[in-house]
């Protein structure tokens, strides 16, 4: 979801807060915080919140806020779920829908029902019998291109999975590691949708290599050293003019630019689009479960929802919460995006991401 997210290194500049990575709160007998007017989110790197809405919460409930970020999604996970019988903090924040099966089936979280859950547009809501997580925020994971490279080589950008294959976009993509960053995984399980798994995506994924895609292990190597359309990989003399990111990566461009332009240098493949969720949730044995409960349900308000979208890089969920201009004008969320449920995923991530392995890194 991550978002998108993978932005927020450019918004500290900006007055939004990316706060340290601090050390968990210690423990108390009574099941309190060591601090009870403390409560710790952890989260993946990405986390960010403007200061004047952070500082509202704590005001309003009386809570210090602490971060603790833990790396890229699957590894903050993994880590948390390691650390689950004497949890890092009190609630965790970027778990998505790629991995909620692993947080769930592992006890990560404990079962809480955020005031405004009823508020949740209907197509994000999971987990309802036992409300162990909340979602937070959707994101699309797509193909993005860079509009110059098309406008000069007169070729018309690609919009669906199916063009991607074609010769005349031979040595142009440049993806992820599906068995190390987020929007590889994404993207995989997009093809996986797609074409099904009866030999399916596998076949896909052998005309994808024959046809020169580039892997690499995460996002930002792939979107700042490799993208020929982002600000990064203008610098870096970068050679590939399409890449796998978000739906609201050209928007970033066009905020972050200086002097801003008219129109977003980089556009979305529309037709290789896969939805991703974002929850957080209650931790097991969290030391305080009081803060935890009331910073849950701060993540549901409008006022974390609207500022949600501007420093992570997401859409919120929340119904009626607000959608900045540069999103609907740069980075509208896709129409009919490819999904999974979290089950399937369950069912087939590892044997999947094992087989993707075998078959474009080998």
């Amino acid at each position: 979801m991550s978002n998108t997210k993978k932005f927020a290194s450019v918004a500290v500049g900006l007055g939004l807060v990316t706060l340290p990575v601090l050390t968990a709160c210690g423990s108390t007998d009574s099941g309190g915080s060591a601090d009870s007017k403390a409560v710790t989110l952890v989260s993946h790197d990405s986390w960010a919140v403007s200061k004047s809405v952070l500082k509202d919460f704590e005001k309003q409930s009386g809570y210090k806020v602490k971060v603790l970020k833990d790396g890229d999604a699957g590894q903050a996970v993994n880590k948390a779920i390691l650390t689950k019988d004497n949890p890092q903090g009190d609630v965790f924040f970027g778990v998505d829908n790629t991995l909620l099966s692993r947080a769930l089936d592992n006890g990560l979280f404990q079962s809480y029902e955020a005031k405004g859950s009823d508020l949740v547009l209907p197509e994000y809501r999971v987990d309802q019998g036992k409300h162990r997580v909340t979602p937070i925020d959707s994101g699309d994971i797509c193909v993005n291109y860079d509009k110059a490279y098309f406008s000069e080589h007169k070729l018309t950008p690609p919009q669906s999975f199916d063009d991607l294959i074609k010769p005349e976009y031979k040595n142009l993509l440049v993806t992820e590691n599906a068995s190390t960053s987020s929007p590889g995984l994404g993207f995989l399980l997009g093809t996986a949708a797609k074409y099904g798994d009866g030999g399916g995506w596998q076949d896909y994924w052998k005309k994808l290599k024959a046809n020169g895609v580039k892997v690499v292990d995460g996002w930002e190597q792939a979107y700042n050293d490799e993208f020929s359309g982002s600000a990064g990989g203008k610098k870096a003399k970068a050679d590939r003019p399409l890449v796998v990111s978000y739906a609201s990566s050209p928007p970033a461009e066009v905020i972050y630019a200086d002097p801003k332009p008219t129109t977003a240098p980089t556009g979305v493949a529309n037709g290789t689009c896969f939805r991703q969720v974002e929850y957080a949730g209650l931790l097991s044995n969290a030391k305080n479960t009081k803060g935890g409960k009331a910073l849950l349900d701060f993540l549901l308000t409008k006022e974390f929802q609207d500022d949600m979208p501007l420093n992570m890089f997401v859409y919120p969920v929340r119904e009626a919460a607000q959608v900045p201009p540069e999103f609907t004008k740069f980075g509208p969320q896709a129409k009919d995006p490819e999904t999974m449920t979290p089950a399937k995923i369950a069912d087939n991530r590892d044997q999947w991401v094992k087989s993707w392995t075998s078959l474009v890194l080998k």
